[in-house]
């Protein structure tokens, strides 16, 4: 038995609405991405690197990372995630998910580093820590990129089915008659 297309189909509103969705939470994540800094003008890391503020990262990057996972486990409880086109943006949104869920503990274990780095008195043991910060700090950062990169493919793939929609009628196409042909009226004869 052929599945039906048309049955198949993300609402036009639903589809726009989670677009928005989708590049609202992008946007999010790449701007922090951006400001999240850990390296100083010269591009070195600061001599007492600001625990406060890193772990300020880690903190929100665990709060991004609990809006993706929630704006998965939203689509998944749709019916919408079990058809052919949903289940490619779902799997999309798990990768999202993961990613952004990797992000914040590299943003922790740069803050935890950090106050290491205050108690290092030997220069081997500083570069060597601060060489870990730099790499876990942007790790961070990549996760955050990553996801936001999940998230635009999971868009594209809604834009993509909205595409199929203009090739079906909507609803109220389907329910509105077509005007019936006037009668003949007796003076044309």
């Amino acid at each position: 038995m052929k599945p039906n297309v048309q049955r198949e189909l993300i609402p036009r509103d639903d589809a726009l609405r989670l677009i928005a969705e989708f590049d609202d939470m992008k946007a999010k994540l790449l701007d922090a991405a951006e400001q999240w800094q850990l390296l100083d003008c010269t591009g070195h890391v600061p001599a007492a690197p600001p625990y406060a503020e890193l772990i300020q990262h880690a903190a929100d990057a665990q709060s991004l990372a609990h809006d993706v996972v929630q704006l998965t486990a939203d689509f998944a409880q749709t019916a919408h995630s079990t058809n052919r086109d949903g289940s490619g943006v779902l799997a999309r949104l798990s990768t999202a998910s993961t990613m952004a869920c990797f992000a914040a503990p590299y943003f922790a274990e740069t803050a935890e580093t950090a106050l290491s780095l205050r108690r290092s008195s030997r220069p081997a043991d500083r570069q060597q820590l601060e060489h870990s910060m730099v790499i876990d700090h942007a790790t961070g950062r990549a996760y955050l990129r990553r996801t936001s990169e999940s998230l635009r493919d999971a868009a594209k793939e809604l834009g993509n089915h909205l595409d199929i929609h203009r090739f079906f009628p909507t609803a109220t196409q389907r329910e509105i008659p077509a005007p019936s042909l006037p009668k003949p009226s007796a003076r044309h004869r």
